[in-house]
């Protein structure tokens, strides 16, 4: 009868707490400012610079309003990529990838009129096609990665419920990029993970 009683009671709390959930769908776009961090012994002949391109997508947020904590989620065409400078050459490595981000998510708000909101978590992104450099003499075999992993780290506010305005920090933990150069008569290569920041505006229906 104890145990009963407990699983009732567990049981109405859930259901109310999924009961006040609250669900959105909504659209995302942002501007991508991005780059790389490189690894491998010719990264020290090679000089990178940021890439600008952008993103767009369909999102999703799941809050419960009692504890202020919810996941979101996107399916997000996103432009990536970073320029280059190998000796006098200037190459650029950008690609077009379906990028797929889950952040845990906390929001306070003041009468769902103005808030802020701190989000973290994975994204996965797959590559769907790439403008690499063509290889010369100094630059041998440019590739990206098919797909990669990495880590958000984002915060932002929110205006009356709908209007989600704020900045991304991605880290990428896998090789999204590699290439091998020929510098002094000597083959060297490097890989490189994307690194960069991401201004974003979402509206929730």
């Amino acid at each position: 009868m104890k145990k009963s009683l407990i699983f009732l009671v567990v049981l109405l709390l859930t259901a109310g707490t999924t009961a006040h959930a609250q669900f959105k769908f909504g659209i995302k776009a942002g501007l991508n400012l991005s780059s790389v961090s490189l690894d491998g012994n010719a990264s020290d002949n090679v000089k990178t610079d940021n890439f600008t391109g952008f993103q767009a997508g369909p999102t999703i947020e799941f809050m419960i309003p009692i504890i202020n904590i919810g996941v979101d989620g996107a399916l997000l065409y996103s432009q990536q990529g970073f320029k280059s400078k190998i000796e006098d050459e200037d190459k650029d490595f950008k690609t077009h990838a379906l990028e797929i981000p889950l952040n845990l998510k906390y929001k306070i708000s003041a009468l769902d009129i103005v808030g802020v909101y701190l989000a973290a978590g994975p994204y996965f992104s797959f590559n769907l096609s790439e403008d690499l450099p063509n290889p010369t003499d100094l630059l041998k075999k440019a590739e990206a990665k098919s797909y990669g992993l990495g880590l958000n780290f984002g915060l932002g506010a929110e205006l009356l419920g709908h209007l989600q305005v704020g900045a991304n920090y991605k880290l990428g933990l896998t090789d999204d990029y590699g290439a091998t150069t020929k510098v002094n008569l000597v083959e060297e290569a490097f890989t490189g993970k994307q690194r960069g920041w991401t201004i974003s505006a979402a509206y929730f229906f």
